[in-house]
């Protein structure tokens, strides 16, 4: 609970059915404030997609970089964010990212000749981004 000593306040906690989770738990966090809200029966995708994102988000950002404060944090987060949504190839949407589709395939053997890459580097080099150079 340190988060009411930096002037932050938790509403609401989102979890599954577990048994691990004792009917004590949710008085405590409801007399603390904090309401439960229980996932869905027989879902056991729902929690799936937060899941693998925040693994994708430790493998490839948290555990390779030093974060100094709270601020640093939002900062890296937000700009993995971006990246996730913006320039990540997804493999369930055939290498596209969730904002960006998939550029058109080059079938000219000229350009494909002529192909130059650019790399733009985020997070201190980190996160790389490639793109065609006009």
């Amino acid at each position: 609970m340190d988060l009411e000593e930096v002037g932050c306040r938790a509403r609401y906690l989102i979890r599954d059915r577990d048994g691990k989770f004792p009917g004590l738990l949710d008085e405590i966090l409801a007399e603390a404030g904090i309401r439960t809200v229980l996932t869905g029966i027989r879902v056991p995708r729902m929690n799936a997609v937060m899941e693998r994102w925040v693994q994708s988000c430790r493998r490839e950002l948290l555990d390779r970089c030093l974060l100094w404060n709270e601020r640093h944090l939002r900062h890296a987060l937000r700009e993995y964010e971006q990246f996730y949504n913006r320039h990540r190839a997804h493999q369930a949407l055939a290498q596209a990212a969730p904002l960006r589709p998939v550029p058109d395939p080059i079938t000219d053997p000229e350009q494909i000749t002529s192909l130059t890459i650019r790399r733009r580097d985020r997070l201190g080099g980190i996160l790389h981004e490639y793109s065609h150079a006009a």
